[in-house]
């Protein structure tokens, strides 16, 4: 009888043992501690070293706070594929926003007001995710959030309208918080920085004016956060596309000088030129084009350098050139008229590093992050919100280190 007792004991015991071993210490700690929420903050252009300026108090207390570091956006160092890469976790060659403006096959041309379904559906981004794992998303204004994608969209989400205020923004996000059900997932978009960046370049006092603009509606987010009693249990993580260089109109490569304009189409210009050659004229375009010129390369679709991640998806144009930082690309029909900003270059490039901040619970304190890509971004989402994500081009090693 005390055989079977010890027998039966020692059988318990093993199951409950290895009902523990199945338990990681991730899980184990997501039992005890409620699921944060969590904020996803885009400033577009927001260059890293705007946060040293004295312009952004709010921004600097949590970068002080939390942990932060440059971050190197993908190439095209642009608005619409850099937000896409940064919920996708994919280069934009993998998820197909490949420039600003593009041509598809089948489609025909991209523009940034373009929601059909069928441009945004390559890639998976993570209020998708949020919301097959069971989990409710809410997004204001991010690029490509209002389009539906394989049958699925957020459960809060808005039209882009460039006249909605920064504050305004933070408030819609403050209101779906208060709905049923709660948000798990909060996405916010500020263009003012890019828009003053560009208008003005990133050394004016009107840029550091907008910057301070957007760190005083973020203030109001976390006022509101605190209001709610959700402060607390949420984690915060502040981003951007990409950084910002001073242009010139002294500083321009003309197509002009180069071919007949009439033998190319220019679907996107400025840093980073995609061009498309008419029919016809194909190899007259790569003979004129192709090459290192002053302040530009160019390069045909195949021989894109391999650190680029970019040339195998069939929207990128036959030929896509890379400015020096600084210049421009224009024609003599469209000149650049008056000194600003742009980007788009290179992504190795300091004036393209971007923001990146992480601040709430489970993030270390005052720590510098290195090595950090826009790809690294969505992994490091999916571990804050405990939900599988597509596997992509970034690095939870990279991005982790934001964790304690």
């Amino acid at each position: 009888m005390l055989a079977r007792l010890i027998a039966a004991l020692s059988v318990t015991v093993t199951l409950v043992l290895a009902g523990c071993a199945s338990i990681s210490p991730v899980d184990a700690g997501r039992a005890e501690t409620p699921r944060p929420l969590v904020i996803l903050i885009s400033i577009d252009g927001f260059r890293y070293d705007y946060l040293t300026r004295g312009a952004t108090p709010t921004l600097s207390a949590l970068a002080a706070d939390g942990a932060t570091g440059p971050m190197r956006p993908s190439f095209p160092s642009l608005t619409f594929p850099n937000h896409y890469t940064l919920v996708t976790g994919l280069h934009p060659d993998h998820h197909g926003i490949v420039g600003n403006s593009f041509i598809d096959p089948g489609m025909g041309r991209f523009t940034m007001a373009r929601t059909e379904e069928g441009w945004w559906d390559q890639a998976e981004p993570i209020w998708i995710s949020a919301q097959k794992a069971g989990l409710t998303a809410a997004t204001m204004f991010w690029p490509g959030s209002e389009s539906e994608n394989h049958g699925l969209r957020p459960h809060y989400y808005r039209p882009f309208d460039k006249e909605v205020t920064g504050d305004q923004r933070v408030d819609q996000l403050l209101a779906w918080l208060d709905d049923t059900p709660r948000p798990d997932l909060g996405t916010l978009y500020f263009d003012l920085v890019d828009t003053a960046g560009h208008d003005n370049g990133p050394d004016a006092p009107e840029t550091m004016t907008a910057a301070a603009s957007v760190d005083a509606s973020i203030a109001r987010l976390i006022e509101g956060l605190k209001a709610r009693g959700l402060y607390d249990n949420t984690v915060l993580v502040v981003v951007a596309d990409h950084g910002m260089a001073a242009t010139s109109p002294d500083r321009v490569v003309y197509l002009d000088d180069f071919i007949d304009p009439a033998a190319v189409t220019v679907l996107y210009g400025s840093a980073v030129p995609y061009l498309q050659p008419v029919e016809g004229r194909e190899a007259e375009a790569e003979a004129a084009l192709v090459g290192r010129h002053p302040h530009l390369e160019c390069w045909r679709k195949a021989d894109i350098p391999a650190r680029f991640v970019l040339g195998s998806n069939p929207r990128v144009p036959p030929i896509v050139c890379s400015a020096e930082v600084g210049w421009v690309f224009a024609t003599r029909a469209r000149p650049l008229r008056r000194a600003g900003g742009a980007h788009g270059y290179d992504n190795q490039a300091p004036e393209m590093a971007a923001l990146f901040i992480a601040h709430g619970p489970g993030v270390a304190h005052g720590r510098t992050l290195r090595n950090l890509d826009s790809v690294d971004v969505q992994p490091l989402l999916g571990r804050l919100l405990g939900i599988p994500v597509p596997p992509g081009d970034g690095r939870l090693a990279d991005s982790g280190k934001a964790l304690q």
